[in-house]
């Protein structure tokens, strides 16, 4: 897996601009305000939402940083060849605000490979100060992981587990989506 550790780039999102909305009772709403279920990898918790998403969109922040009134669309990797390289996004909503107005989420990131080797970082901030938006809007965390698998990755199905603390409510969020790299 020493290759997927070079492979793994970190960049930072610059704007934690509004997106989707999440319900203030943790329901999730798609872009005509349809109720969705909870997966997996889009949940709540004590009113903390968060999503984790996997795609190989290159433009994943331009399409960010567009305003839109619905938000972005983004493409779920499902099934990724080597060599292409894919985006773990985080998004959260809902975070408890101090007296001062600012939040604190960190998150904890884990890319598992199929053969059982992983990738961990804890403890990484990904919002620390005021939200721009409605209490129920989405933000897009910092870390943006870059992952691009080497020919010597084993193919099969990785794991991309995030866990987002809400420091300020002690709430944590575990989510968790899978690729497979043929």
């Amino acid at each position: 897996m020493k290759p997927l550790l070079a492979s793994i780039l970190i960049s930072v999102a610059l704007a934690a601009i509004p997106a989707a909305t999440l319900a203030q009772d943790g329901v999730w709403k798609d872009r005509y305000g349809n109720p969705i279920p909870q997966t997996e990898s889009r949940r709540t918790l004590n009113g903390l939402g968060g999503w984790v998403v996997v795609t190989p969109d290159a433009d994943w922040e331009e399409k960010w940083s567009r305003p839109s009134v619905v938000g972005p669309v983004f493409t779920q990797a499902k099934k990724v060849p080597k060599g292409k390289q894919v985006f773990v996004l985080v998004f959260f909503g809902n975070p408890e605000v101090g007296a001062d107005g600012r939040a604190d989420v960190s998150c904890d990131l884990d890319v598992t490979g199929p053969d059982g080797r992983s990738l961990v970082q804890r403890s990484i901030a990904c919002f620390q100060g005021t939200p721009s938006g409605a209490r129920n809007s989405m933000y897009l965390s910092k870390p943006v992981l870059g992952i691009t698998s080497e020919p010597s990755d084993p193919s099969g199905t990785w794991t991309v587990q995030v866990s987002l603390k809400d420091k300020l409510s002690g709430t944590a969020l575990p989510l968790k989506t899978t690729f497979v790299v043929e």
